[in-house]
């Protein structure tokens, strides 16, 4: 992420956006933990998927919304915005379980 470093991202296990089939994910990096709805769009002439979020930052009520393309190499790069707060853009590729990437 372009605003933390990837120690931060990954202080409560790895950071990941999941968007899974049904229009619904999850996401989850420092220590924000969170539901995802999301829609397909064309952004910029690429795939990719807008979205909101809602969940905790550490014991917190957080909340946000965010969007995401998919690049030529499979990879996602997006921009998530936490609501009242901070925002950053983002780049997650596919770990090794599936549905599972790295922000």
């Amino acid at each position: 992420m372009d605003l933390w470093d990837g120690d931060a991202l990954d202080l409560c296990g790895p950071a990941f956006i999941e968007l899974g089939s049904r229009r619904t994910g999850s996401l989850g990096f420092i220590a924000v933990e969170g539901s995802v709805d999301w829609r397909p769009v064309d952004r910029d002439g690429r795939p990719g998927a807008e979205f909101s979020w809602e969940g905790f930052d550490e014991d917190t009520p957080a909340s946000g919304r965010g969007w995401v393309v998919l690049e030529e190499d499979g990879s996602l790069r997006g921009h998530i915005f936490i609501h009242l707060g901070d925002d950053s853009g983002f780049r997650a590729t596919r770990a090794g379980r599936p549905g599972k990437g790295h922000a």
